[in-house]
């Protein structure tokens, strides 16, 4: 098997969404669930980070068992908005070369409303792979433009977490391979990421 490119999305979507996670206590997931929103409670002010991929989800909340990510949700926003903030991003750190210097690279990051961070792609056992996997934190109009205008639905994926870890922790690897979402290579040129490489 082809092995992927160091810096790629891989994530579920369609031709107009991508479904990202993120996970929460009980009294920020559920009433986020029941009401296809974020509620009252979820805060606005500071930064939140979305992950296209499940498996680096379950390696940051523990298969939902960390205190405070218990709920892990699938959100599904428009294509349009995440593009926006991978346009609108900056790298997290600093990398020379793609950065003119250490002071331009934190000029961008202190007025950019989006940022991104590249991790170790995660396996079935939460074992890093040699490819990236991108997170994308939100501030400032972003957060606003993600809770408001690019969310179109939240689920509840905790059931499906538990299973699949249930048969991570059984041997059984094969059958949790099938029950993962299906993500494929999201189509961002270098329009969307060069910068963010």
């Amino acid at each position: 098997m082809e092995e992927p490119p160091q810096h790629s999305i891989r994530a579920l979507h369609t031709a107009t969404t991508i479904t990202v996670y993120q996970a929460y206590s009980p009294e920020i997931g559920m009433p986020a669930v029941r009401q296809g929103r974020f509620p009252t409670a979820w805060k606005r002010d500071r930064m939140t980070w979305i992950k296209p991929s499940f498996l680096w989800m379950m390696y940051r909340c523990g298969w939902a068992t960390k205190a405070a990510q218990e709920t892990v949700l699938a959100v599904e926003i428009t294509r349009d908005g995440f593009e926006w903030a991978l346009r609108h991003a900056c790298l997290s750190s600093y990398t020379r070369g793609l950065h003119a210097d250490r002071g331009a690279w934190q000029r961008q990051l202190k007025g950019a409303p989006a940022r991104v961070q590249w991790d170790p792609e995660r396996d079935l056992q939460l074992q890093p792979l040699p490819h990236r996997s991108l997170q994308l934190g939100l501030s400032g109009d972003a957060v606003r433009r993600y809770a408001d205008e690019w969310t179109i639905s939240i689920r509840d994926v905790t059931p499906l977490a538990r299973e699949i870890h249930a048969l991570v922790s059984n041997g059984d690897l094969d059958s949790a391979a099938r029950r993962l979402p299906e993500e494929r290579s999201y189509p961002a040129g270098d329009d969307l990421i060069a910068h963010l490489r």
